[in-house]
């Protein structure tokens, strides 16, 4: 019989349960065994588990959930040259096929035969044991911690959506929403040198939250007009960029109108609308620039050295902990209480 692991499996919309599965093998030389230590709870795990689906990506077996991941490794295949059993790693969780015209032209995040942890059918991180190639498993440097690792997915987010937006030094920038990734494209806007970053939000913990991590000026929109109070805020001029983390039609149409005339509105949230209605005059009458934001490409090395260095604190983000056999209760508990929770963890 062969080895088996536990692990959090999403059999159907509200039917998530502990299994015991195989334990995974090294099937290829480039690949590496890593027992996960440490798993983040993302938006969209519990969108599966209420919904079942995200877009076209549609929960049709049971899947493990579960892609914020870090680890240590366990054993190595033949040709892995950089990573060795009982290293600390952070895990990637896109593999691509390296081969395309999207691989090869380093925008890897566009692979169309990209296979995605947690997106199913593909299995995630919930569990005691993965099997991932090489390349995208990288070392984290002493004194980080496994917490810190799987928090380089969400920073992985945010500074990709910063690096789109060209921020510079110098620059202003307002974020719409200030939930976990929120504040990393924050935080990565501050790294960059935005002298003014701007948050918004709803929930007056998670402004509280962005404003002791670095925000220079947050704003409630239950309390104000968001649009009035960044144009305030910044001599009616608006903002260089302006990055909706948050999806809804409203904030899409709130990040045009405060970003200034030939500024960059970076799309990083995903809308639940199929067809958002925005303002096409802004952009054409103001000359700017609107992007989508997908996942992230190079960002892990940058990420992890941002993290070392002191430059994003995604340490303090990690406020709740939960071992693997509560994983269902964890996910339940995190969606009634976005108030008190910035990134709750499982430890399997």
């Amino acid at each position: 019989m062969a080895e088996t692991m536990k692990a959090a499996v999403l059999h159907a919309i509200e039917d998530m349960r502990i299994d015991e599965v195989p334990k995974p093998q090294i099937t290829a030389p480039d690949e590496v065994l890593l027992r996960i230590t440490s798993v983040g709870i993302c938006g969209s795990d519990i969108h599966f588990l209420k919904h079942g689906r995200i877009g076209n990506i549609i929960l049709e077996k049971p899947t493990i959930m579960g892609h914020e991941s870090a680890g240590e490794v366990v054993e190595v295949g033949s040709a892995v040259t950089t990573l060795k059993p009982g290293d600390l790693v952070a895990i990637e969780p896109g593999k691509t096929c390296r081969r395309c015209e999207f691989c090869k032209s380093g925008h890897y995040n566009l692979c169309r035969d990209v296979v995605f942890l947690a997106a199913p059918p593909v299995d995630g991180a919930f569990c005691e044991y993965l099997v991932w190639p090489e390349d995208f498993v990288f070392k984290m440097p002493e004194g980080m911690t496994a917490d810190e690792g799987g928090m380089m997915e969400p920073l992985s987010v945010g500074l990709h959506a910063v690096r789109l937006a060209g921020v510079r030094g110098g620059d202003s920038v307002a974020v719409l929403g200030a939930g976990p990734i929120g504040l990393t494209a924050m935080m990565s806007a501050r790294a960059h040198g935005a002298t003014t970053v701007i948050v918004t939000d709803l929930v007056q913990p998670r402004l509280d939250n962005a404003r002791r991590m670095g925000a220079t000026h947050v704003v409630n929109v239950g309390e104000c007009d968001p649009v009035e109070a960044i144009l305030d805020l910044t001599a009616g001029r608006g903002v260089d960029a302006a990055l909706d983390c948050v999806g809804s039609e409203l904030t899409i149409q709130q990040a045009l109108r405060v970003a200034c005339n030939r500024g960059a509105v970076q799309l990083v949230g995903n809308p639940q609308e199929l067809m958002p209605q925005f303002p096409v005059f802004e952009i054409i009458n103001r000359e700017l620039t609107v992007r989508g934001t997908f996942r992230y490409v190079n960002c892990y090395p940058p990420a992890i050295a941002l993290a070392a260095a002191g430059a994003v604190d995604v340490k303090s983000m990690v406020t709740h902990h939960f071992p693997l056999d509560e994983t269902v209760e964890a996910m339940r508990w995190v969606d009634a209480n976005k108030d008190k929770v910035i990134k709750a963890v499982i430890h399997p």
